[in-house]
């Protein structure tokens, strides 16, 4: 009974794959799928930076004050980066996408740290830390990827 409520589960979820696959980057390696993981992720940064002060709170000190407009202009710059991200992913071996996406993780980059160490308007958490993490993740794969991906 067992095997067979297990193959049917296997063979459902395989099912569902075969539907998604072909809407999934077609390129060669593993950056393309990043790029499309870290731009639905960004999606739901904007469309959360939209609708409350909540989570972006979260990231900076108590005595920086955020704004709904502030908030709003975060959302909008997220939500820019992910479009640029989201292109990337399917077009991971044209250079100036490829170079777009990278210059999209080192203002991230740039941003978190400098509020971070410079500024001192955030603190360390998962909130600050996340962004940190994944821009120069993303960064680091991208520098040392450029010529695999980016074939002259």
């Amino acid at each position: 009974m067992v095997a067979t409520s297990h193959y049917a589960l296997s063979t459902a979820l395989l099912q569902m794959l075969d539907r998604i696959i072909p809407y999934l980057p077609q390129s060669e390696g593993w950056l393309g799928y990043w790029q499309l993981l870290v731009a639905t992720t960004a999606v739901f940064n904007s469309v959360q930076n939209f609708l409350t002060l909540r989570l972006t709170k979260r990231i900076y000190d108590k005595t920086a004050v955020v704004t709904p407009l502030q908030a709003r202009t975060f959302a909008v710059w997220t939500l820019t980066s992910a479009v640029v991200r989201f292109y990337a992913a399917y077009n991971i071996n044209n250079k100036a996408m490829y170079d777009m996406a990278l210059f999209t993780y080192l203002i991230a980059f740039g941003h978190f740290s400098s509020e971070l160490l410079i500024f001192q308007s955030a603190k360390i958490n998962a909130g600050v830390l996340s962004p940190c993490i994944v821009s120069t993740t993303s960064l680091i794969w991208m520098f040392q990827q450029y010529e695999y991906y980016v074939r002259p």
